[in-house]
């Protein structure tokens, strides 16, 4: 009689402490914080206003080959910070656009400087890069 009184007690108590687990769970899935960000991270608005965007990118295999070498030669200058590694290149018909943030004027430059190298010269570049407060 003493061990079925044992045995029901650990069950009671096992199934208490199950109970007591799956509420604690279900409560705290309940209670996060279910408001919006205040602000979203999408920029479309301000794409929609510049003449070139990403999505004009030229499918043409010269275009995509000269956006390639103008970044594996930005990515190759480790002086440059990951915002210049980064910058968006936008080719259609051999003409290039540079958008994004950089850290500096000097940045800025450096980045025009060997998009025009690659490019053919400073004529075939759009300089839009704006320097990072």
């Amino acid at each position: 009689m003493r061990l079925l009184a044992r045995n029901i007690l650990k069950i009671s108590l096992y199934g208490c402490l199950g109970l007591a687990c799956l509420t604690t769970v279900a409560t705290a899935a309940f209670c996060q914080d279910q408001t919006a960000p205040a602000t979203t991270p999408d920029n479309s608005a301000n794409n929609k206003a510049h003449g070139n965007t990403a999505e004009q990118q030229s499918e043409a295999t010269s275009d995509r080959m000269l956006t390639k070498k103008i970044r594996q030669s930005l990515v190759a200058d480790k002086s440059l910070s990951t915002y210049a590694h980064n910058v968006k290149i936008i080719t259609k018909d051999g003409m290039v656009t540079l958008k994004g943030p950089v850290h500096s004027e000097d940045e800025k430059s450096a980045i025009a400087s060997k998009t025009a190298e690659v490019a053919g010269g400073p004529d075939k570049v759009t300089n839009q890069l704006t320097v990072k407060q």
